[in-house]
């Protein structure tokens, strides 16, 4: 299985590409994931809003063609500080959306608090110490820059670990994607 895993923004885009090879229920080996790409996709305050959201699309559906993903996470909005960057941020995310729909790919979404649960071990951890555990985890020989891409890195971590442990724990791979939608709890969800 192929996710592609993405930090939403305007101005740039963290994303980050694995590979997953999920392992037969009872087995006691880790995890095998091997991460195919990271990156940014950028724009420029100079573009108009409607450009930059063209040019978010277009570099999106490259990455899309290129690299072919089974799922896509997203890091989802659920607060701001700043009306002026939650609107914004949260166009470019329906852009992202959007260019999943139309490719029917599933998409899912985390909270940064279930990010950093799933792949720090606690929700409160700090932005450097979810990066250090995405550096060890990949097994990458530093942690990547900007914070974008390590975030974008740790919710296609956080999806491999949700999905894998519902396959565990059923049997089966995880099929809660009816419509091509569907949002996660990282841990202890309840059905």
């Amino acid at each position: 299985m192929i996710i592609l895993g993405i930090d939403p923004g305007t101005a740039t885009i963290g994303y980050g590409i694995l590979k997953v090879y999920p392992q037969k229920k009872k087995s006691k080996a880790k995890l095998k994931m091997k991460c195919l790409a990271y990156g940014l996709i950028e724009t420029t305050p100079e573009n108009s809003f409607p450009n930059r959201l063209k040019k978010i699309s277009r570099d999106y559906n490259g990455l899309i063609n290129k690299h072919r993903p089974d799922l896509i996470a997203i890091e989802s909005v659920f607060f701001f500080r700043n009306l002026k960057t939650f609107i914004p941020v949260s166009r470019a995310t329906g852009v992202l959306i959007l260019g999943a729909a139309k490719k029917n790919i599933p998409i899912i979404e985390f909270t940064p608090l279930q990010i950093k649960l799933r792949v720090a071990g606690y929700g409160r951890a700090e932005k450097e110490d979810l990066q250090k555990k995405v550096e060890e985890i990949l097994n990458l020989e530093k942690i990547p820059k900007p914070d974008d891409i390590a975030d974008a890195l740790g919710v296609a971590l956080c999806a491999a670990f949700s999905l894998v442990n519902n396959y565990n724990k059923t049997g089966k791979p995880h099929d809660d994607r009816r419509n091509g939608f569907f949002s996660s709890q990282c841990s202890g969800s309840k059905k």
